[in-house]
């Protein structure tokens, strides 16, 4: 008797996140949680990731023994979930970065710019409960950094946000694609945030926060700059 052969890999055959995946691995292309893949993604893939989320979160619910035919609240719900982590809570793992028009420094700025508080919303990659909180943005420029419009500093960080994040690694981000775009002599971010994962679980403590911070260049060096900014924020 014959031995039966296994079955050929196919990859038209396997499932979009499968194909997907084995994309960035063959590229040697990290996929945390906290990672944005975007320019990985092939046309219409996520058209087919949302009908596959869907797919799986319709069985999560299953799995949680709720009547996903009959409860009235619930027949759509799949769907729903599959289309806010795809395209809101998560989008900044999916979409490319938002444009930034960047201007020269004709005027020469070298003082103090204060950007904040921009409200950010992210979710915690340990539970996928809310991060609710605010970022304050300090930059020292040069003659050679760059200018962006205002609202372009909430449109990275809103980017960088929406995908599970952890604060101590989000701030980290914010601040060297905001160190890319802008090259100032200095720079600054502070974030405040509630976490769900404490006040929805766990300890359930509704009054506890986090703050943390990242200074770079001058904010790092020039104690003066940055009791400045501490003092300024705080007002």
């Amino acid at each position: 008797m014959l031995e039966q052969q296994a079955p050929q890999y196919r990859p038209d055959h396997t499932s979009v996140s499968a194909r997907i995946r084995a994309r960035l691995m063959q590229r040697g292309v990290r996929f945390h949680a906290n990672d944005n893949i975007a320019e990985h993604l092939e046309p219409g893939e996520m058209a087919q990731l949302l009908d596959e989320v869907s797919e799986r979160m319709h069985g999560v619910l299953e799995s949680l023994v709720i009547d996903t035919t009959n409860d009235h609240n619930s027949q759509d719900t799949a769907r729903r979930v599959a289309k806010m982590y795809l395209q809101e809570v998560f989008g900044g793992r999916y979409e490319a970065p938002p444009a930034v028009t960047e201007f020269p420094n004709v005027a020469q700025l070298n003082e103090l710019m204060i950007i904040g508080p921009i409200t950010v919303r992210s979710a915690c990659s340990h539970h996928l409960c809310p991060v609710m909180g605010k970022v304050w943005i300090g930059v020292m420029p040069n003659q050679h950094s760059n200018l962006i419009g205002l609202s372009k500093y909430a449109r990275l960080a809103g980017w960088i946000m929406s995908r599970p994040q952890i604060q101590e690694e989000a701030v980290i981000q914010l601040a060297e694609l905001l160190q890319e775009k802008v090259r100032p002599d200095g720079l600054a971010v502070i974030m405040e945030a509630d976490h769900f994962c404490m006040q929805w679980r766990g300890v359930k403590d509704n009054d506890a926060r986090m703050i943390n911070s990242v200074m770079r260049g001058s904010f790092l060096t020039d104690a003066a700059l940055r009791r400045e900014f501490l003092a300024l924020i705080k007002r």
